[in-house]
C-alpha cells in the first residue's frame, strides 16, 4: 500500500478527520473542510453560481511519479448542486501548502459548507510523463483531423 504523508495546519481543528475511505471498496477518501476558527460556528455560506476556496486543514506530501485527484462528491452535485469548477483538479507531488478544494454552487439556493463536511474525495494515482517531439507529419486515422462531435451524433 503507498504511504501519502500528512501535516496539519496550524489553526486546523485536530477533530476533523484526515482523508480516509468510507468502505473498503471506496476508490476515493473523503476530504473534509477544516474552517479557521472565525468561520466554524456558522459555516462557509455559498449562494448561487459563487465559487469558494475551502480550506481542509492539511498538507501532504506524494511520492513522486503520483499524483492526487479531488473530484467532487456524487451526493453534493445530486442533491445541492455543489461541485467543482474543474474537476478533477490535481494536487502535484512537489506541492506541500494546504489542500484545498474550489467549490461552486450550480443550485439555486444557498448552500452553507458547515465544519467537517465532507466535501470532496481524493484519489492517489501514478502519473505518466512524456516526452513531446515536433514531427514533420504524424499518421493518418479513420477519424483524421475531425473534431468535437465528429464520431457520431452529440
Amino acid at each position: 500500500m503507498l504511504e501519502v504523508l500528512l501535516t496539519r495546519i496550524e489553526e486546523a481543528d485536530d477533530d476533523i478527520p484526515l482523508p480516509g475511505y468510507a468502505t473498503e471498496g471506496s476508490a476515493g477518501a473523503d476530504i473534509r473542510a477544516n474552517l479557521p476558527p472565525e468561520l466554524r460556528q456558522a459555516g462557509l455560506a455559498l449562494k448561487p453560481l459563487d465559487r469558494i476556496l475551502v480550506p481542509t486543514g492539511f498538507r501532504m506530501s506524494l511520492p513522486i511519479g503520483y499524483e492526487a485527484q479531488v473530484r467532487p462528491r456524487s451526493g453534493l452535485s445530486l442533491h445541492h448542486g455543489i461541485t467543482m469548477p474543474n474537476p478533477p483538479g490535481t494536487i502535484d507531488s512537489d506541492y506541500r501548502g494546504q489542500v484545498a478544494v474550489p467549490m461552486i454552487n450550480l443550485s439555486s439556493e444557498v448552500y452553507t459548507i458547515h465544519h467537517g463536511d465532507r466535501i470532496a474525495q481524493m484519489i492517489v494515482a501514478p502519473v505518466s510523463r512524456a516526452r513531446f517531439l515536433l514531427a514533420g507529419e504524424l499518421a493518418e486515422t479513420l477519424r483524421g483531423t475531425g473534431g468535437f462531435g465528429s464520431t457520431g451524433k452529440c
